[in-house]
């Protein structure tokens, strides 16, 4: 079904896609994006599925103990194992525990076995064999320079940096995505508010966000980490609860300039209520100058949650931090690939998002008439 779009919608598209910039950014960033929310396929430690005596299973969706697959333990398959590899490869024959590795080579080569139960499975494995919390076993020290094994090397932990790049990336977008929606609601709001009643209204307002203010974030931020962990709805919270007040300045000024204007006033006079006149009357004339200011918050939260991680009182220390990528690459100073790994992706990434941005602002500007 076609979204029939109204004749200032379709004018604000059509100068957004004038735009080649802001528009190609949006795709490339738009399929980054969509890839990575299928992290656990694109990246994972477990097959996407598993036929073991003609049974599927999905690993990467749901538990399966190894005596699912013949083995003795009922804690998780460790899939990557090969005494599992060769219980699945070859529908579960006892002497995998003796020589399992050899008998992967003979059924890889296309030996039948003599054993009656055998049955030839097979795994098929994510592009990136690994997730972000999988050690590996290394032939040298950690970090180890990229590889055929692993294309981005491994971090000092020798997790795989690829798929960390990966995670980190989806975990640094949603936490940008959620703290900027939220905070922008709330510092709208509270502008709009200041500025379409002024008077006391205002006066107190400016007088709360002159003390909200002075209060020291990063402090706070460092206190209650320490007292309650380090967590991301945590940092979302906080994140939240010192952003808001970004908008409420812009927003207020608009309103003030705004109010007084003649179909302001008619609508008054007509009886509309105030939030109606609010949202519906002066906060699209407002909305230039609220999307001027956007690509700064977003930009900003990535780059807070990265510099938290980077001080240690961000995500905890497992999490698929940007951030405590750029850490390990100062203290690894011997492996620059996790410099250039951690430049390259945030370049990419705030390079994009500020494009996009600045076509939504083009693009929503009423003085911007499509060519």
């Amino acid at each position: 079904m076609m979204i029939k779009l109204s004749p200032l919608n379709q004018r604000r598209w059509k100068n957004f896609r004038a735009n080649g910039r802001a528009y190609w950014s949006l795709w490339i960033f738009t399929v980054l994006f969509v890839l990575s929310l299928f992290a656990e396929v694109l990246a994972n430690d477990k097959p996407i599925i598993v036929n073991y005596r003609g049974d599927l299973y999905t690993p990467i969706f749901n538990f399966y103990p190894e005596t699912t697959f013949g083995g003795d333990f009922r804690t998780e398959a460790a899939y990557r194992d090969p005494e599992v590899k060769c219980l699945i490869k070859t529908g579960g024959v006892l002497d995998c525990f003796d020589d399992p590795e050899g008998l992967i080579d003979r059924v890889d080569a296309g030996e039948m076995l003599d054993d009656p139960d055998f049955q030839k499975g097979w795994m098929i494995w994510p592009p990136v064999p690994y997730s972000y919390d999988t050690p590996n076993d290394l032939d040298g020290a950690a970090p180890s320079p990229p590889d055929a094994k692993h294309w981005l090397g491994t971090d000092d932990t020798s997790r795989d940096v690829l798929a960390r790049v990966i995670y980190g990336f989806r975990l640094s977008v949603l936490f940008a995505l959620i703290v900027t929606i939220c905070a922008s609601i709330i510092g709208i709001i509270a502008g709009a508010v200041q500025g379409y009643f002024g008077g006391w209204v205002d006066l107190l307002f400016q007088r709360f966000l002159e003390i909200f203010g002075a209060i020291p974030s990063l402090y706070v931020i460092i206190i209650l980490t320490a007292i309650l962990g380090r967590s991301f709805w945590l940092l979302v919270f906080l994140s939240i609860l010192f952003g808001w007040p970004a908008l409420t300045g812009l927003i207020r000024a608009e309103f003030f300039r705004a109010r007084n204007f003649e179909y302001v006033r008619a609508a008054q006079a007509l009886g509309v209520s105030n939030w109606t006149v609010m949202m519906r009357h002066i906060l699209p004339n407002a909305m230039v100058a609220t999307l001027t200011f956007l690509p700064f918050i977003i930009t900003g939260a990535i780059g807070s949650l990265a510099t938290l991680d980077f001080l240690g009182y961000g995500l905890p220390s497992s999490a698929p931090s940007l951030g405590e990528l750029t850490l390990q690459a100062k203290q690894n100073l011997q492996r620059p690939h996790l410099g250039f790994t951690a430049f390259f992706v945030f370049a990419i990434m705030l390079s994009l998002l500020v494009f996009i941005f600045e076509g939504i602002r083009d693009a929503f500007d009423p003085r911007k008439v499509f060519q």
